[in-house]
């Protein structure tokens, strides 16, 4: 397996709001139209925080499948959130070799949104057994909004727009979506039916920040084969999702990757992604000389983003729905 050379990009000028800015906005554009992928550093997202996460979602995961069954998805309803065992996310149909704990925004009853019973808004679930485990998960929620928000000015500034295109048109008020998961050590062959942690897909909104641990097992689609994204120290690793590569009529696309633990370990991975408002109508933006070349046999499942029409919230339903049916049919009943 060859490691793709996925660019290293320091967004402190980003951070900070200095005049360099624009030159690591550059570097952004260049990453996003050859490969979808970037890792960034000089972030400013605290290293005792992140070390703190992790530490304690080892915790959690180490714990039995009843004790981690108090807080299953089941309990969350229609705010998505909680806990589901090995198994019980699919990608294409097949259930993927993981386990995880869905998070989002920390909303309560009062909150319009919740209110009106809008389907993943709401509260989270979280372990009463773990201290600081609700505080630390909605810090780094918090420091990683942040960072969603800095990051999406850099590409409005490698698209040629003002800096605060996206926050004034689609991510004032974000769909925040965090994951933490754990890939247990994989015993299948190499590239047996079931031996994928997740299976060959796309992210659904506009940018994915991920902290994953120091084992590796992220693979990405170059244009003639799968390659390893192994770990940067200090780094989060951002992708490119389904709604920029709309946004951009495929000038900047969604890359297909998969995760494959040979480790012999337990992987952590804690995948942020930053998407859209819920019930913002995601369109083309007018960008010169950028014409749609978009050939749907070039993705596994032959679909185009460019195809859809509706809300963000639509797009993202129809997606989970595939990924929980179970789920899906009893918050619909």
């Amino acid at each position: 397996m060859k490691s793709l050379q996925v660019p290293v990009i320091d967004i402190s000028a980003l951070v900070s709001h200095n005049d360099e800015r624009h030159t690591v906005a550059t570097q952004i554009g260049q990453a996003c139209r050859e490969c979808g992928f970037f890792y960034v550093v000089g972030h400013g997202v605290d290293e005792g925080l992140q070390q703190r996460l992790e530490e304690l979602s080892r915790q959690f995961f180490a714990q039995d499948l009843q004790t981690k069954l108090q807080i299953r998805m089941a309990l969350g309803g229609k705010a998505w959130r909680g806990y589901f065992p090995v198994g019980g996310e699919l990608t294409s149909g097949k259930p993927d070799l993981k386990e995880g704990i869905y998070f989002g925004a920390e909303l309560g009853e009062e909150h319009p949104l919740v209110k009106a019973d809008i389907p993943m808004h709401g509260s989270n679930l979280f372990p009463s057994n773990i201290s600081y485990f609700r505080e630390t998960v909605l810090e780094y929620m918090e420091a990683m909004t942040q960072l969603g928000h800095q990051l999406m000015a850099g590409i409005a500034l490698s698209l040629g727009l003002e800096e605060s295109y996206f926050t004034d048109r689609y991510t004032y008020d974000p769909l925040i979506l965090f994951r933490i998961f754990n890939y247990p050590p994989n015993l299948a062959p190499q590239g047996g039916e079931e031996s994928w942690g997740v299976g060959e897909h796309t992210d659904y909104g506009v940018l994915t920040i991920l902290k994953q641990d120091d084992l590796g097992g992220l693979q990405v689609k170059s244009k003639s084969s799968w390659v390893a994204a192994p770990p940067v120290p200090g780094s989060f690793v951002c992708n490119i999702g389904d709604m920029l590569d709309r946004m951009t009529s495929g000038l900047y696309k969604s890359t297909p990757h998969r995760v494959l633990n040979l480790s012999g370990k337990h992987r952590l991975s804690f995948p942020f992604f930053f998407d859209p408002n819920f019930d913002v109508e995601v369109k083309p933006i007018a960008l010169d000389g950028v014409v749609v070349n978009y050939d749907k046999r070039e993705r596994w499942d032959e679909a185009s983003v460019h195809d859809f029409r509706g809300t963000y919230g639509d797009y993202v339903l129809g997606k989970v729905s595939k990924v929980f049916p179970e789920l899906r049919k009893a918050v619909s009943s």
